[in-house]
This record gives structure tokens, sequence and C-alpha cells, in this order.
């Protein structure tokens, strides 16, 4: 079936601005995620309970991960999938397990680097604390200080004279740990404040996985307001994109496929871990709801051949000041359209046949796209992408946005590109 064309508008931008602010964590991010399709009639499962063969849409949550899917009426059980991937962790500053730290008067908060975070991108940012705390009990709770309540501050240039000429030079361990107050360091102070702010009893938080982030709001910038900058587009704008995209294809008449949203944590330091591209979820989630509608080994295989994966993941754009960094004949541009992600060393999981996918996705869409490929020179980046195809068999397509500062505190995409993406996305899921 053909898919309509340019169902999202620059609306979506706009949405994807609120949904950036709402999850300053991963766990933020997966609860949103959630709402959105609980909204969109899909309903929750728990891993622990058994499943049965009811059709609509479905999700599971663990930790920063979602899984979401939905069976069409009639859907067979060796039905294929058309999976969207992309990650919901961002590179940042960790809490480490005993935060309370400073010197000199100073209290601070004792952090560890998460992922290939660009370090000067922190300083002198007003900064909040978010994440998940895990009390005594088992229970979990949010929690989002999103406030200036920390701050990174550099070393003035007169006390690093040669800081313009030579660079900045900064110690993960010794320059990166933010202020929060002044006085003497008192263990256990962090958690009681939070404890504090969430209404709990002290002494009741048990365990705690909490990350800073910046609390400047995401903002369209420029003449015509063509860009949008804003915190943490790698990769929750994939995130987003795909969540919009799995919900209207639920609303589509006529699924030849059983489209699904897999949104993993743990990308930006390998994906190994339980909620990780490189772990057992996706491949559980799929195998069960094949087995739930009565299918046998032989439909699960058949399931898995016919499957498709888009991983969709943030890019580069050609910068304007480095331009001799990127291969001469590629240049994805800001507002371009999806970019499509090759290397032939399976940084990233395209090959042709993964190519004509995509482009017949852009094209039934309506939308432009672009072509990405590293400079032989710098070494290439990598994704959930690969993991995916060498985990589960399934043919996977790098695909994504392109933008400018990854891994800063804060990125820059063209304002159109997420719209773009988005309807690509559900092109590829209703086909």
């Amino acid at each position: 079936m053909s898919s309509p064309a340019a169902r999202f508008d620059r609306g979506h931008t706009d949405d994807l601005m609120t949904f950036l602010a709402a999850s300053p964590s991963q766990y933020h991010a997966v609860a949103n995620a959630a709402e959105r399709l609980e909204k969109a009639g899909f309903r929750q499962l728990a891993e622990t309970d058994a499943w049965d063969a009811s059709t609509g849409g479905k999700f599971v949550l663990r930790g920063g991960a979602i899984i979401a899917w939905y069976v069409p009426e009639g859907a067979a059980a060796h039905t294929p999938f058309r999976i969207v991937g992309a990650h919901t962790d961002s590179p940042n500053l960790r809490v480490k397990p005993l935060p309370d730290t400073g010197t000199q008067g100073w209290r601070q908060i004792a952090v560890e680097i998460y992922g290939g975070t660009l370090l000067n991108t922190w300083l002198d940012r007003d900064l909040g604390l978010a994440g998940r705390l895990t009390l005594h009990d088992g229970t979990e709770r949010l929690v989002n200080i999103d406030r200036a309540l920390m701050r990174v501050p550099q070393l003035a240039v007169h006390l690093d004279r040669s800081v313009n000429s030579d660079g900045l030079k900064l110690d993960k361990q010794r320059h990166m740990q933010p202020i929060w107050g002044l006085g003497d360091v008192q263990e256990g102070d962090l958690i009681a404040f939070l404890e504090d702010e969430e209404g709990l009893d002290r002494g009741s938080v048990a365990g705690w996985d909490l990350m800073v982030h910046s609390i400047e709001p995401p903002a369209y910038l420029g003449r015509d307001r063509e860009l949008l900058a804003g915190p943490r587009m790698d990769n929750l704008l994939s995130v987003h994109a795909g969540v919009a995209a799995l919900a209207a294809a639920s609303a589509a008449e006529n699924l030849n496929y059983i489209p699904v949203l897999a949104a993993f944590d743990h990308e930006e330091n390998g994906s190994q871990s339980d909620t990780g591209a490189d772990g057992p979820l996706l491949g559980n989630v799929l195998e069960r709801s094949v087995f739930s509608r009565g299918g046998s080994y032989e439909d699960r295989a058949r399931a898995f051949a016919g499957a498709i994966c888009l991983s969709s993941d943030t890019g580069h754009a050609v910068h304007p000041n480095y331009a001799e960094r990127h291969d001469p004949s590629h240049h994805p541009r800001a507002n371009g359209g999806p970019i499509l992600k090759v290397n032939v060393n399976q940084r990233y999981a395209t090959d042709g046949s993964g190519r004509a996918v995509f482009v017949n996705a852009c094209e039934r869409a309506g939308v432009p796209w672009q072509t990405f490929v590293s400079n032989n020179s710098m070494p290439c980046g990598t994704t959930i992408g690969p993991i995916t195809a060498a985990r589960h068999g399934i043919q996977t397509v790098d695909i994504g946005v392109a933008i400018l500062s990854m891994h800063s505190a804060r990125e820059l995409c063209g304002a159109d590109d997420p719209y773009l993406l988005a309807n690509t996305m559900l092109a590829f899921l209703v086909s």
C-alpha cells in the first residue's frame, strides 16, 4: 500500500521541542514515549506475564528502553516485522555512587563522564539534575530538578593565558565536577536533597541513576527560524519520530507487516546491556509476539527473515568551518532531508538492497534524501544498525538526520528535517 505524503509538518518539530524539554534522561524519554503511545491506543505488557494472541498496539518498558509494536487484525504468526530502531541515551555527566565532594569551601557533585561527551560544551552552563531513584521497596521514582542547580566553571583566562593559543585542555577527573553550593561537604547531602524535593522520607532512597542536563530549552534559530537548537537530539530526535510514525501506522489499513519501534539504552557506550541493542530484549519481544499468536519456530524464522530495520541515528551535516573533514563529494545539508549512512567496513549496516528500501520509502513519502559517508582519513562512528543486523539476522539500513555539534550539550539541525524523517519512517512502516 502507499503511504500518505507529508503527513507530518512543522507542528511535528514544535512537538519535538516539547519532547526534548520533557526528557532530560532516557528514563523520562521512554516514559513520555509510552504516554504518547497509550493515547494512540497502545497498552503496556509486563515481561513477567503471559502474552495472549490479541491484536492492537502493545509495548514493553525496561529501564531506559522501550519496544512497541502493532499487530493488525488477521496477522499471521509468520508476518514479517518492519522495525524503526533508535537509542534513548545521550553523552553527558552521570552522578557517581558517592556523589558528595568538594574543596576550598565549594560543595561539588562527583560525576563520571558518559559516552563521547564534548566536555567543553558543559562549561559555564546552568545545569539541572534528572534521572531515576530506586527506593528500598524496589519502586522507582523519576526525578527532574529543572532549574539552575549546578555549574561547571571554566578557569578564567587570566589564570590560563595560553588557552586561546594552545587550546583548552580538560582533565575528566579534576576539571568536570560541578559546584552546587558553599560550605563543608556532608555525606548523603545530595540524596537527602532529592528526597526532600520528591517528598520522600529521609533514607528511603537505596539507589540512583542520575545525570546532569542543561536547563536551556530548545529553540528555533536563524533569520527565518529554519534551524533548531536543542539538547539530546542525538538521538531523541529519532525516538520522537519513531513514536509518531508508529502511532500513525497503527491507524493505517491493510498493513502487510507488523510495525515496531525499538528504542534502546546504552548506545553511546557500546550497547552491551540488558537494555542495549546488543542485549536480548528486541529478539525476546519479537519471538514472544510470534509465539503468543500460535506461531512455531518455523514461523519465527520466516518473520525474522522477512523483517527489515531502519536504524535511525543522527549523522554529520557538512560543517562550514571544517568542510575539509568531510568526504569531498558527500556533503549532507540541513533541511536536505534524511541521510542514508554508508560504510563498507560495516560501521553502518547499509548495503545496496537496503539503499533501495530507504529510497522507496522517501519516494512514497515525497521526501528528499541525502547520503553520508566518512572521509577516508577520518574514523567512522557506528550505531545500533550493525549490532541489530548481526544479533538477529535482520536486514538493517542506517539512516538519520544531519546535525552539527554532535555530542555537545546543545546540538543543531534543520527545523524541517525532523518531520521529513518521521514521514519517511511512516512510509517505511506501512508499505
